[in-house]
């Protein structure tokens, strides 16, 4: 393959997107603006905000950038569908892994959509921020974000003059985090995403419905919970912090749970028998995943799966999750997923979205990399950061 035909494979690419993509929009001007927003995303650009896109796209002002977020005629939901099925026909996999995290994007002010101080994976800390919660869809073929959705605190449900200004619909009510990832993985399971696997921290392995659902439309998960959380071993309820503290010696089984940037990521793990639903062929256990270096320092998860799975693919699974946290820094750090400078509830899902379907481009791009000489192809759209970017991409 010589590099004009990668050049054409990438354009190709983004042709694909705008089909399918191309009818949300009314007019002609509108999909020109999508695909140069998305291929904007995509530059070297340092920041991806509407200045310094309109300069890298060529254009002398932000404004018609700056419009098209904010007062386009377009619903930032039918491009998240499109973007779904996009993955779903690119990567999709039975063995597919839905994986839940979320994430903060630091504002400061008071007008942004469902900012406030609040506490942020992302810093460490309580910061004044908003938090987005998003579903990954992980294969062998790559992973991409395919949902996302702003959570809103009680104090902006409640508070009718801030939700106008910042344009949120009417009628919107409270919804938990644990929740929204509920929502959009039924929403994944309608759509026929092909899955057999989900994977989350403990804020939503904690919370029980999403385990009833999973276990009702036999889907196996591998699912953090923290110490408060309870099992049922025989007749007997104990908290897993409980289990925790008087864990055994033996049993134990050295398993990496995937690469990472350093390598293979060894942990020892332990699997404990835990009650059984009344699901036929099914097992439930409590995985323990302990430091390789200090066996006090742990992790639990609670586990549904096929009877007969390995403890290996448990812990494959449990690594997984990683997987987001690498969508997280690569749609931040190359492809601005947290540069907009919107602060209408619409604005933040229409940059979201087209952040997402960036960040999907790519994933296809990398599956489609086999020749040596597709690197030096998007050097067009790399310099700097992308390079490091790419390189981690296997680009």
């Amino acid at each position: 393959m010589n590099l004009e035909h990668i050049r054409e494979t990438i354009e190709q690419e983004l042709a694909n997107m705008m089909e399918r993509i191309g009818e949300n929009f009314s007019d002609r001007r509108g999909r020109q603006l999508a695909k140069q927003y998305v291929t904007g995303l995509m530059s070297t650009a340092e920041r991806k905000n509407g200045w310094q896109l309109a300069e890298t796209l060529g254009q002398k002002t932000p404004y018609a950038i700056q419009q098209f977020l904010y007062r386009g005629g377009w619903a930032a939901d039918d491009l998240r569908d499109d973007l779904r099925t996009y993955v779903k026909d690119t990567l999709g996999d039975s063995g597919g892994v839905l994986v839940v995290d979320e994430t903060g994007f630091l504002k400061k002010g008071k007008k942004s959509a469902g900012v406030m101080r609040q506490y942020s994976g992302t810093a460490g800390r309580i910061e004044n921020c908003q938090i987005g919660v998003f579903l990954t869809y992980a294969a062998p073929k790559g992973f991409a974000v395919i949902d996302r959705g702003l959570y809103l605190p009680k104090e902006w449900v409640e508070d009718i003059v801030r939700r106008r200004e910042a344009g949120i619909p009417e009628g919107t009510e409270f919804t938990t985090k644990p929740k929204q990832a509920l929502n959009m993985m039924k929403a994944a399971y309608r759509a026929d995403t092909p899955f057999s696997w989900v994977t989350a921290d403990s804020v939503y392995g904690d919370f029980r419905d999403i385990a009833m659902w999973l276990e009702s439309i036999s889907k196996g998960y591998v699912m953090a919970v923290s110490g408060k959380a309870y099992v049922w071993q025989g007749f007997r309820q104990h908290r897993v912090s409980t289990i925790l503290s008087v864990l055994p010696d033996t049993g134990w089984e050295r398993i990496s749970s995937g690469a990472g940037s350093k390598g293979e990521r060894y942990y020892d793990w332990l699997s404990i028998p835990i009650n059984s639903p009344p699901v036929d062929g099914w097992k439930k256990s409590l995985l323990v995943r302990a430091s390789t270096t200090n066996r006090q320092d742990v992790r639990a998860f609670i586990c549904f799966y096929p009877d007969g799975t390995s403890l290996n693919k448990l812990a494959e699974i449990a690594g997984v999750r990683w997987t987001v946290e690498q969508s997280f820094e690569e749609a931040k750090g190359e492809l601005g997923l947290d540069h907009y400078e919107v602060r209408s509830y619409s604005g933040w899902y229409k940059h979201i979205t087209l952040s997402c379907w960036a960040l999907a481009l790519l994933a296809a791009l990398k599956m489609r990399a086999t020749e040596p000489d597709f690197q030096a192809a998007i050097d067009p759209l790399s310099s700097g950061s992308m390079n490091s970017f790419k390189k981690g991409r296997g680009l």
